[in-house]
């Protein structure tokens, strides 16, 4: 009777498995869909990167560093408002995207910064004012810091960095068996469900916006590298990093973030020897995608000045 019901819970659980089992795209169609122009792709330290470099070469250039989960395209309305007068460029990073699975499986910061300075050089970028969101912001900063004089001006978007709960210095993240789990199961209904956090306003969310989300989950080797680069994070206190800043700096929060508090804000301003904050009203952790026509004009103005 016991190993009946055995049996039967097994073919259970494999049934149940078989039906939830989310495997990869292929890497063609997702670039069919996605790598149209102005894409390209471009080899740096081992890693493809997918990329979209705009604007007239000699202008003033403008890199775009994106959050943890998203893809060089969350940028996309901005670059349209900027790239007439400035050099705009903005990729997948390792690990995300049509960029994918970096073949060193190295997703700490240093090596993102090693990435950077390096793809900077294949593009011939001396100089650049640089923005980050979220994830993007603390790369940001982190470059800011150790290269000063790579950065013309510094923008961070909701940038993350500082401990937080369940989220300690020096000691690396916990991952959870759901995002263990990430590289088989991904039912989109629960990524769309996870993403409407980042919007102030759930119709910003709409079917396109979720597939495209979805889609880039799904490119090969994403999910596998999202669990690494999660297992391999580890926080250090931002303060010291951020006072060696020499870039003036924008800080841009909206004050209905629910990923990471605006009151960080405080914290950054603090630190940071040459910043001003600017606070974005009934917007999200995206205002980027949620507001995109609204909040370039800050953007534009900072890097003017």
């Amino acid at each position: 009777m016991l190993i009946g019901a055995m049996v039967v819970l097994a073919v259970t659980v494999l049934a149940v498995g078989s039906w939830l089992y989310t495997p990869d795209e292929s890497r063609a169609s997702l670039e069919a869909k996605y790598a149209v122009a102005p894409s390209d792709f471009t080899d740096v330290l081992g890693v493809r990167f997918h990329i979209r470099d705009t604007g007239p070469r000699d202008a003033p250039a403008v890199i775009f560093l994106h959050g943890f989960g998203s893809s060089l395209q969350t940028w996309d309305s901005w670059a349209q408002g900027l790239d007439r007068d400035r050099r705009v460029i903005r990729f997948d990073l390792p690990g995300f995207g049509l960029t994918g699975a970096d073949p060193s499986g190295d997703y700490s910061d240093p090596h993102s910064v090693a990435l950077l300075v390096a793809l900077m050089d294949r593009l011939q970028v001396t100089r650049a004012s640089v923005v980050g969101n979220s994830m993007g912001g603390r790369i940001a900063w982190t470059f800011a810091a150790s290269h000063p004089e790579r950065v013309d001006k510094l923008v961070l978007i909701s940038p993350d960095g500082f401990a937080s709960p369940g989220l300690e210095y020096g000691v690396a993240q916990r991952v959870p068996l759901m995002v263990r789990a990430l590289p088989y199961f991904l039912p989109k209904s629960m990524l769309r469900a996870s993403l409407l956090a980042a919007y102030s306003d759930p119709a910003v969310m709409t079917d396109e916006l979720a597939t495209r989300y979805y889609d880039m989950m799904l490119a090969p080797g994403v999910r596998s590298a999202i669990v690494t680069r999660m297992a391999q994070q580890i926080l250090v206190p931002p303060e010291p990093l951020l006072r060696q800043i020499k870039a003036p700096t924008l800080l841009m929060w909206g004050d209905r973030d629910a990923m990471i508090p605006p009151s960080n804000a405080a914290d950054y301003l603090r630190a940071l020897p040459n910043a001003r904050l600017v606070s974005l009203p009934h917007m999200g952790h995206l205002p980027q995608e949620e507001a995109p026509q609204a909040t370039l004009p800050a953007l534009q103005a900072f890097l003017s000045q």
